[in-house]
């Protein structure tokens, strides 16, 4: 049985495709840029020595994303941060497929403009290669986070991975399907 696509999914394949064969003058699909994964990841540093305190930091990224993260620990031993090798010191999750659509389009529907004075996403932040970064302060912008049963606000960092080749190509693509960068 077929898979349901995701409303941005089929924007991206019934209308962002086509516009950018025509604007850049793509003889194929596939040399079309598409989006590869998102990842979504948080450090954990400063609830280190409270596993309690940490796993609901994790299950609250769990809540967002829809899917189970991966612990990161530390490489190398730090003093001055009372950080010791492979200590938990963070949280991540990759999502591919219809999963990396749905939390897209929760990023562009609903997070984002919940920002308080968001007047759109810096274009600056892509890193030469086609791939974009967005922090942001607060997880109480996810509709899944209540604020009474959040312990303490931590932030979040979302790099969105994409097959274009130049930061103008990827930003177009975002564009297109609905990424409100700033004028």
């Amino acid at each position: 049985m077929a898979q349901e696509l995701n409303r941005l999914h089929k924007n991206y394949i019934d209308v962002v495709v086509p516009a950018m064969m025509k604007e850049k003058g793509y003889k194929n699909i596939n040399q079309v840029p598409k989006l590869e994964k998102i990842i979504v990841s948080r450090g954990l540093g400063d609830c280190k020595d409270n596993s309690q305190s940490f796993n609901k930091a994790v299950d609250e990224l769990a809540a967002i994303t829809g899917q189970k993260p991966v612990t990161t620990t530390a490489k190398k031993s730090i003093a001055n941060f009372k950080i010791r090798q492979g200590m938990k010191v963070g949280a991540k999750v990759t999502l591919r497929g219809e999963h990396m659509y749905e939390f897209l389009d929760k990023l562009i529907s609903i997070a984002l403009p919940r920002l308080r004075d968001f007047q759109g996403v810096s274009s600056k932040s892509f890193d030469g290669k086609g791939n974009y970064s967005i922090g942001l302060t607060e997880q109480l912008v996810f509709p899944e986070i209540s604020y009474e049963k959040i312990e303490k606000i931590r932030g979040l960092n979302i790099v969105i991975v994409t097959s274009a080749r130049t930061d103008e190509e990827a930003k177009l693509v975002l564009t297109k399907l609905g990424m409100p960068f700033k004028k």
